[in-house]
């Protein structure tokens, strides 16, 4: 909620009180994403982006050089303390990017925190800064409806300015889609920069929960073999593999910080070009019969290998959490981005692709419910 009052010499804005903040909470929220002021909010400092690194995402990025070269898109619901961060971050990579040239769309719902407010007032300070802002606040609540169904309408809905602004999108641009996640700025640059450097459809970081961290996106993740990341026996948590156990290939890259292929991921975030969504592909839910239940950014790689985008990678230099608080301690003990990658010669991210997905993918309708399945089951 704000008025924004122009004047001849800058730009003010009136916080108004929203449905849930007072203005004074919500004008904190501001200064700490946009200008790192309020010291009473809970954040971790990132690293300054090395703009050497990053220098090739700021120049056209394809014949068709588009007006908008970088959709961001997030679906948020009962975030607010994670939003100085993951916000602030999105803003400062967005900076780095340039603003002409980035679209940010944001799709709350179901926020009884006040996030609802925090994101509403966003909108000048974007604007003042030159960036495209689209917020909408959607009732779908997947804790109350088909989760999938719903999830996957969540993340439509977030993709829905490409299709209203055309003219300002081609094929050549990047589409950066983050959860709610305690991302820096080098971290969403870096994704971006990788499924650039390896010519690839899609890329993804690490997402990690838990005093000791472990792999958090296990249902969804699909290694180039077609197995989980992870094994976890029948739905045995206490005894549950270490990563890759069974893919020596993928295990070493992963030890060696490095860009791996697999068939699925999403782990926090993930980067893929605006091409696949302006042909028609769309997030899903697993058809009623014949396909195995199965999470919608799984299916979306499912639908991405069926449409010959199967250059899909891993970038595990890129590691999220999803509580504030465990953020800085998952940094410290996996390293900051460009901490890792500042040690690594460049030459040795690259992937040799294989152009045929597996044969077959592990299905996991329920924990104690795994059982092997064509990768195209029902699509042909």
């Amino acid at each position: 909620m704000f008025l924004w009052t122009p004047s001849s010499l800058a730009c003010k804005w009136v916080v108004l009180d929203g449905d849930v903040l007072p203005s004074a909470n919500i004008s904190a929220y501001l200064d700490a994403i946009f200008y790192r002021l309020s010291a009473q909010l809970p954040t971790f400092q990132c690293p300054i982006i090395n703009g050497t690194r990053y220098r090739s995402l700021v120049e056209s990025p394809g014949p068709s050089d588009p007006a908008i070269r970088y959709f961001l898109a997030l679906d948020l619901r009962q975030n607010l303390i994670l939003l100085p961060r993951l916000i602030g971050s999105v803003v400062e990579a967005i900076q780095f990017l340039g603003p002409q040239h980035c679209m940010l769309s944001i799709v709350e719902g179901n926020s009884p925190d006040g996030t609802a407010d925090v994101l509403s007032a966003l909108g000048p300070h974007l604007e003042a800064l030159g960036i495209a802002y689209f917020f909408q606040q959607s009732p779908i609540d997947p804790t109350k409806t088909e989760r999938i169904m719903s999830l996957a309408a969540l993340r439509n809905l977030a993709l829905q300015p490409i299709l209203e602004n055309r003219d300002k999108i081609t094929e050549d641009t990047t589409i950066v889609f983050s959860n709610d996640v305690t991302a820096c700025p080098d971290d969403i640059l870096e994704l971006v920069y990788q499924r650039k450097f390896l010519k690839a459809d899609m890329t993804c970081g690490m997402d990690w929960n838990g005093k000791r961290p472990r792999f958090y996106d296990i249902w969804i993740s699909r290694g180039i073999n077609g197995d989980s990341f992870v094994d976890v026996p029948n739905g045995d948590w206490n005894n549950v593999s270490e990563l890759f156990w069974n893919d020596k290939e993928t295990r070493a890259r992963y030890d060696a910080r490095r860009p791996f292929q697999v068939f699925a991921c999403w782990n926090g975030a993930a980067v893929f070009s605006a091409k696949p969504i302006i042909e028609g592909l769309r997030f899903r839910a697993a058809k009623m019969k014949g396909e195995c239940h199965q999470g919608e950014p799984q299916l979306f790689c499912k639908d991405l290998w069926y449409r010959n985008y199967g250059k899909i990678a891993v970038v595990p230099s890129v590691n999220f959490e999803y509580k504030l608080h465990m953020g800085m301690s998952l940094k410290q003990k996996m390293g900051f981005t460009s901490d890792v990658v500042s040690q690594q010669d460049p030459a040795g991210d690259f992937i040799e692709w294989k152009q045929d997905p597996p044969a077959e993918v592990k299905c996991i309708s329920a924990w104690n419910k795994q059982y092997w399945v064509p990768w195209n089951e029902s699509l042909s």
